[in-house]
Parts: C-alpha cells; structure tokens; sequence
C-alpha cells in the first residue's frame, strides 16, 4: 500500500476522468466491483497503487529532512475475455495520458508503460490490460495528524 496522499493524488485525477462523458466505471483496492460483473459492463477500471519504498533522503535537522516514497500504480482495463486486447489497449492509453507530463503536487511519474495483459484472476470472464505508472513523491519529515 502506499502512503494515502499518493493514493489521493491519483483518486482525485481518476474520479475526474471517471466523472466525464464516456468514461470508464473506475474500482479502487478492496471496493466492491459486484454490479460491474453482473452488467456484464464492457470495459472498466479497476486500480491499484502500491507504494514499494519510503526513504529519508537527506540528513540534517530533526523535522526537516526530505523523504522519497517510490511506488507504482496499475490501471487494470477490464475487457471481456476472448474479446481480444486492442480495445483495453486503447484505454490504457488514453488513461496514460491523464498523467503524461502532469505532476500531481510532489507525486512526479517519469515512467509508464501499457504492460503484459493477463486473465483477470479476481475478476471472472474478464481480461485485464495494465497501463502501469511508477512515480516517486517527496516531502519535507512531518507528523500526520489523520
């Protein structure tokens, strides 16, 4: 899991996306995606942002040193399987580029990729094809008050 203001950055600019005219239905980590499966829904979303590390990154005074977060965020496109993977290709990449040169506040995303497709494990009868998205977020040593 990553820290919750990473997971925010990218809720925010997703429930925009998924808020717009012909936008996927959008799922986060440990949401109920029932009703998508049951409408037999032609394409969605569901997402996942796992932040890997958490590391001070300079030294100095007590409260004012930068720490780095590094993590990745997969945008699995959910398509029919059998279907093939042109179409979850092409939203991959249309989601891509709602974070292509865009830093969200300290979140920066120098590297995405549209990643190897997969039977979705967890979701029946669908496949998914990931647009994958490895960020770093810096801050200044805080004390979270929530």
């Amino acid at each position: 899991m990553s820290s919750p203001e990473a997971f925010d950055a990218f809720k925010g600019v997703l429930d925009d996306y998924a808020a717009g005219d012909g936008a996927l239905p959008v799922r986060y980590e440990n949401e109920f995606v029932q009703d998508l499966l049951d409408a037999n829904t032609p394409a969605w979303l569901y997402v996942e942002v796992y932040g890997d590390t958490y590391n001070q990154d300079t030294m100095g005074a007590p409260g004012a040193n930068a720490w780095e977060e590094r993590g990745v965020t997969y945008l699995h496109v959910m398509t029919p399987s059998g279907s093939g993977s042109r179409a979850g290709r092409v939203h991959a990449n249309q989601l891509l580029y709602l974070f292509r040169e865009k830093p969200i506040g300290n979140l920066f995303m120098p590297e995405m990729s549209i990643g190897e497709g997969s039977p979705g494990q967890h979701f029946p009868n669908y496949y998914s094809t990931a647009g994958t998205i490895f960020w770093t977020r810096r801050d200044i040593t805080s004390t979270p008050t929530t």
